[in-house]
Order: structure tokens, then C-alpha cells, then sequence
């Protein structure tokens, strides 16, 4: 039997990455999903090989999790198709007399493995280590999400080769959105990351302006607003 959600008590969070699964069967998908999420990650699922494609093809993902015993996977290649530069690394759930077929497959650090029948525990454990140092960023650890690429050390941010001319407070309003991406923030909330306190809302109006403008020169447009809710960062979809 597979671990309990219960098993959330680990100590082991994430922060916001997004999470693609890819289980074998209803029961196992949920588990890993409501486990994921509970932990602090972002999570979207996929049943086989073809909408697996599409999903990565569509978003940005910090990490995909593969049931390696999968049947209708569409002849996916493991390792080429999912984890060459640039894609995220994959956390593969397989059983113990798979393994030596795996072997080419297991990369140093863009592959690993969890045998089945697996602990939540252990998965959680194994997903940390392939996300260490990745956080919502590449490889090199700078938060990006798609071609909008921030560079903590500078504070400068640039979409594709333009530089974007940030002021302080742009600059940590986009940091805060880039790093949830997908998630709606109110003006309250924002107006407290950014400023430390509450400020009028035509103020805060005025900053994602100004931030949207510089940001969304380029296609897709990355920066929306959610009336009567607030505004988000991401790839807007019909």
C-alpha cells in the first residue's frame, strides 16, 4: 500500500514550484496530488503520454513526477524528451525489478527515482532534492518564468533580451508575482509586500500599470488582472 496523506507532517515543504504528475490510476494521481499541494507546491495532472506533451508544451513546470510503469505513455522517451536543458527534472515511481531497465536513464540530478510500493514521505524527500537550488528559477537559480528572467544580485529583470527598467518597488511586486505564479493577489496584499502597509488603491493601480506596460511589450502577455479579485502572473488560457 502506498503512504497515507497524513504523512504531510514531514517536514519537508516546497515553495510554490510547479509540479506536473503523471500517475498510473485515479487513486495514486489523487494521492500525489492532494499530497503536493498540502506541501506547498503547485500541482496540474496528466494521464498519458500525449496530454503529458501538450502540458509541457503549454506551462512552465519546476518538476515532473512519472509513474515510470505507465502503458500509455505514446512511446514519451524518458530522459530526452523530459529532461534534456532547459526542461524540469523528473522524479520517476517504478518498481524494484524495473530498475536495471532505468539505469540510462537516471542523469545526474535531472533524474531520480522512488520504487513502488512508495512512502509520500520518501517522494517528498526525493522531489526537495531535485528542486534544491531551482526554487521557481533555472538551473543557475534565477527566477524566471518562460523568457521573463529576474537576477536577484542586480535587481534587474529582463524579457527575452530586453532589459526591463525596473523601479525598487516594480522590481518587488514582479519578484512576488513571478515566484507565485498562477495565484491572484489582492491590492491589500500587495500593497503590503511591496510597501510594508496599506496604501490607497489608486496607488497600487498605478504600480501594476506602469509594471504591465513594461513587462507585456512582448506576446504571450504575462501580467493580468482578475476583476473584483486582483492580479496574477502566467499564460492566460481561453
Amino acid at each position: 500500500m502506498y503512504g497515507y496523506v497524513s504523512e504531510r507532517r514531514s517536514p519537508v515543504r516546497g515553495q510554490g514550484q510547479h509540479v506536473l504528475v503523471v500517475a498510473d490510476g485515479p487513486e495514486i494521481t489523487e494521492l500525489l496530488s492532494t499530497t503536493l499541494e498540502l506541501a506547498g507546491y503547485h500541482v496540474k495532472i496528466a494521464a498519458d503520454g500525449a496530454e503529458l506533451t501538450a502540458r509541457l508544451a503549454e506551462h512552465h513546470f519546476d518538476l515532473v513526477v512519472l509513474d515510470a510503469m505507465m502503458t500509455d505513455l505514446g512511446g514519451v522517451p524518458r530522459r530526452h524528451r523530459l529532461a534534456p536543458s532547459g526542461r524540469p527534472p523528473v522524479l520517476l515511481l517504478t518498481e524494484c525489478d524495473s530498475l536495471g531497465s532505468l539505469i540510462p536513464d537516471l542523469g545526474l540530478g535531472e533524474v531520480d527515482y522512488v520504487t513502488k510500493p512508495f512512502r509520500i514521505a520518501e517522494v517528498l524527500a526525493r522531489a526537495q532534492v531535485l528542486l534544491r537550488g531551482r526554487g521557481a528559477g533555472r538551473g543557475d537559480g534565477s527566477p524566471h518564468y518562460g523568457d521573463l528572467v529576474l537576477d536577484d544580485a542586480t535587481c534587474q529583470a529582463r524579457r527575452g533580451q530586453r532589459a526591463l527598467d525596473l523601479t525598487p518597488a516594480e522590481y518587488r511586486l514582479l519578484r512576488h508575482l513571478l515566484v507565485n505564479a498562477e495565484q491572484v493577489f489582492s491590492k491589500n496584499q500587495i500593497s503590503r509586500h511591496v510597501w510594508g502597509e496599506v496604501r490607497a488603491e489608486n496607488a497600487i493601480e498605478k504600480l501594476v500599470s506602469r509594471l504591465r506596460r513594461k513587462v507585456n511589450q512582448e506576446e504571450p502577455a504575462l501580467i493580468h488582472t482578475r476583476r473584483g479579485f486582483g492580479y496574477w502572473l502566467g499564460r492566460a488560457t481561453l
